[in-house]
C-alpha cells in the first residue's frame, strides 16, 4: 500500500486535479492515505485537502522540506511524492500494482512518463523524455514510487534522491503523468 506525499503552497487551483485521479488508486486498495505537506498557503488549499480526508502538516516551504515533513505521518511502506500541479493518468493504479509486485520492487523505484498539459510536442517534452530514461535524472514533476525501505537506505529525500537511488534502480512506468510545462521548468530533479 501507498502514502501519496503532495507538497502544496497555494495550489488551491490545481490540487483537486491532482487528486482527483488517486480515488482510483483508493477503489484498487492501493492508495492507503494521501498526505498533503503545506508550506504556508494563503488560498483554500488546505480546506481542499481537508474535504477531501487528507493528512495535513504544515511547515517550512519549500519541496524538499515539504517532503520530509509528509514522511513523518507516512503509515504505509510504499511512498508516492506527487506534485499538485502533475496529474496521474488513467491505469495508474495498475500500473503501479504491477511495479510493487515484482520480485525485486522494494530494491527499486519508479517514476512517470512526463507529459505536458496542452502541446505534448516540442524539444522540453523531447528532453525530458530523454532526461529520464536515459540518463535516470527525472523531474520532481514525474512523480517518484519508492519504497520506504529504499528510501531510508538512500538517506531520505533530497534533490539528488534520484542519483543517490542510481540508474540502475530507476524504473520508469509507461503511465503517463501530465504536468504543466512551467511547473517543469520551475522544477529540478526528483
Amino acid at each position: 500500500m501507498i502514502s501519496v506525499i503532495i507538497p502544496t503552497l497555494n495550489s488551491a487551483r490545481a490540487l483537486p486535479r491532482a487528486l482527483s485521479p488517486l480515488v482510483d488508486g483508493v477503489a484498487h486498495g492501493v492508495v492507503k492515505q494521501v498526505i498533503v505537506s503545506d508550506g504556508g498557503s494563503r488560498d483554500e488549499t488546505l480546506e481542499i485537502a481537508d474535504a477531501a480526508g487528507c493528512d495535513i502538516v504544515a511547515g517550512e516551504a519549500g519541496r524538499v522540506a515539504q517532503i520530509r515533513a509528509g514522511v513523518t505521518l507516512v503509515k504505509a511502506p510504499w511512498l508516492l511524492f506527487l506534485p499538485a500541479t502533475s496529474v496521474l493518468a488513467p491505469g495508474w493504479a495498475s500500473d503501479v500494482e504491477r511495479f510493487m509486485a515484482h520480485p525485486n520492487a522494494r530494491e527499486r523505484a519508479t517514476v512517470f512518463k512526463l507529459v505536458f498539459d496542452g502541446d505534448a510536442r516540442g524539444i522540453d517534452l523531447a528532453w525530458a523524455q530523454f532526461r529520464a530514461r536515459w540518463l535516470k535524472l527525472p523531474y520532481a514533476a514525474q512523480g517518484l514510487l519508492i519504497s520506504r525501505a529504499l528510501y531510508d537506505s538512500v538517506g531520505g529525500y533530497g534533490d539528488d534522491i534520484a542519483r543517490r537511488i542510481g540508474g540502475r534502480r530507476l524504473h520508469l512506468l509507461e503511465t503517463e503523468i501530465v504536468a504543466q510545462r512551467e511547473a517543469v521548468r520551475e522544477s529540478s530533479g526528483v
